[in-house]
């Protein structure tokens, strides 16, 4: 079967050519993409993963997510020879076959034969072609990246220059994946009618997840577990100047809300969550975004309790209903002392980007 190249749109990488594999499969045969959020396999030759191209893989995709108070990769890298791909791993849900036409071995000549001579002319050609996206190849909710060059060392650095947009390319896939997954069953209607209500916006809740306070500027949804507690809010008021999107105003805005409705121990006014600032190299982060063709301003970090000793990680979305001049602060925070904390962290995240204002309109 043969598969045209399209240009990578979502971050306008240049893409052309042709791709030739006979093991791809489509229609509505495929069966579900397997394995754990966060999997991430690299099929390659043994000697380019034990090379440049794959130290360079490894160090963008396993990266220390940041704002975790612990260690964690973004993902977890799994290395597959070509010679030993086989029915069930190439279901994974994340793959990434990558392969340079210098190398000789066996196993990258497995991957090169997936390529037509037409894609090879177009390669010699035209140098700035070296990726390709692929949703559903072998398996349904599945995304498949091809990574290729002529030389290596020309690969390498292409890779190095798209880091970040590779990364979020897969982070993005993962959101996608835990959308349909988390809201799967009956996502809560009544507490989603409390919130379009109170607060004038949506947003799709989990099953599990229960109201802890709404009123007519901030509403809190929770779910406690034995081994962890996840929490989404949303705090509405007047939108006055872009300065309120400044890192600095968002933290002490932050701070306000908690110290005025979160706390630990309810019983204990001193126990409200404040923004974690004095840890430097675990920097609060802000970074521009576009959420249903608006403006936001994301921003991650840690939390702590004022004097209780408890933490954890948060992630925040402050965006502007344009028709009614407000402006929207909706975080996930998360707490879990004894259990690695990156999925839940992904999970909240993914609540929190469902957030939009029913029949506004958007800033293009």
């Amino acid at each position: 079967m043969v598969l045209r190249f399209v240009k990578f749109s979502l971050y306008a990488f240049a893409v052309a050519g042709l791709l030739s594999t006979c093991s791809t499969e489509k229609g509505g045969n495929l069966p579900p993409a397997s394995g754990v959020s966060g999997d991430m396999y690299i099929i390659m030759d043994s000697a380019q993963w034990k090379g440049e191209l794959g130290a360079v893989l490894d160090s963008i995709l396993s990266q220390e997510m940041m704002a975790l108070p612990r260690p964690e990769p973004i993902f977890k890298i799994w290395w597959v020879n070509p010679k030993k791909l086989n029915p069930v791993l190439k279901q994974r849900r994340n793959l990434i076959f990558a392969v340079t036409f210098d190398q000789r071995s066996e196993a990258a000549s497995l991957l090169k034969a997936m390529y037509t001579n037409k894609a090879v002319a177009e390669m010699e050609k035209d140098t700035s072609l070296f990726i390709r996206t692929v949703p559903d190849v072998y398996a349904k909710r599945q995304q498949v990246m091809y990574l290729f060059g002529m030389k290596e060392k020309d690969l390498v650095t292409k890779i190095r220059q798209n880091a970040s947009r590779i990364v979020e390319f897969f982070n993005k896939t993962e959101r996608e994946r835990l959308t349909v997954t988390l809201f799967a069953g009956n996502p809560n209607k009544g507490y989603r009618d409390v919130l379009r209500k109170d607060l004038g916006c949506e947003m799709k809740i989990p099953f599990g997840y229960r109201l802890v306070m709404n009123n007519p500027e901030f509403f809190w949804i929770r779910q406690m577990n034995p081994k962890d507690d996840r929490n989404v809010f949303v705090y509405r008021m007047p939108y006055t100047s872009p300065k309120q999107f400044e890192r600095d105003s968002l933290i002490r805005l932050r701070n306000r809300i908690l110290q005025k409705y979160v706390y630990e121990d309810p019983e204990r006014l001193d126990t409200y969550l404040e923004t974690e600032t004095s840890v430097s190299y675990k920097p609060v982060l802000t970074r521009t975004v576009t959420h249903n063709q608006r403006f936001a301003t994301e921003m991650q970090g840690l939390w702590r309790s004022h004097n209780l000793g408890m933490g954890g990680p948060f992630i925040s979305l402050a965006l502007v209903d344009n028709d009614n001049r407000n402006l929207y602060y909706v975080e996930g925070f998360v707490y879990g002392p004894s259990r690695d904390l990156r999925e839940l962290i992904r999970e909240v995240e993914t609540v929190i980007y469902t957030l939009q204002f029913p029949g506004a309109t958007a800033t293009p």
